[in-house]
């Protein structure tokens, strides 16, 4: 599922923007931006290390995979789709045990990442909010 919807969702106000949130922050440039500081921080700060070590070395794939899905999320070309099939993140998060620290952890690197990219304060804080809400259905156990 894309954020257009969510994008589009507020009837009390008129639509901001006739582009996509993708082309908003700037297109595949912006997206890889952001998925690569994503992973830089994940990989460097300590406050991400329970998150780092859930993923696999070196972190070159997820970080295309992981651009390919913001991508398609954020209104732009549907590689990821293409490439992996439907997204059906819960489920291709169930065979991890996902927490609400890890959650915290992944939305950190997020917040650090969008807002290093996207200059845009209102934009990145809805698509932050939308991220938030994905990440929270990810969430598969309590501890």
């Amino acid at each position: 599922m894309s954020f257009l919807h969510l994008f589009r969702r507020n009837k009390n106000k008129p639509a901001r923007l006739a582009e996509s949130p993708y082309e908003a922050i700037g297109g595949e440039p912006a997206v890889k931006a952001i998925a690569n500081s994503f992973y830089d921080i994940m990989a460097s700060d300590p406050m991400a290390t329970e998150l780092l070590a859930l993923h696999p070395q070196p972190l070159t794939r997820i970080r295309h995979v992981f651009s390919l899905y913001l991508m398609m999320w954020l209104g732009g070309p549907n590689e990821f789709e293409k490439q992996y099939g439907h997204p059906r993140l819960r489920a291709r998060h169930l065979p991890f045990t996902v927490t609400p620290a890890l959650k915290a952890q992944w939305m950190y690197c997020m917040k650090k990442a969008m807002y290093q990219h996207v200059s845009d304060l209102a934009l990145a804080n809805r698509l932050l909010a939308a991220l938030d809400e994905l990440a929270e259905h990810m969430i598969n156990q309590d501890n």
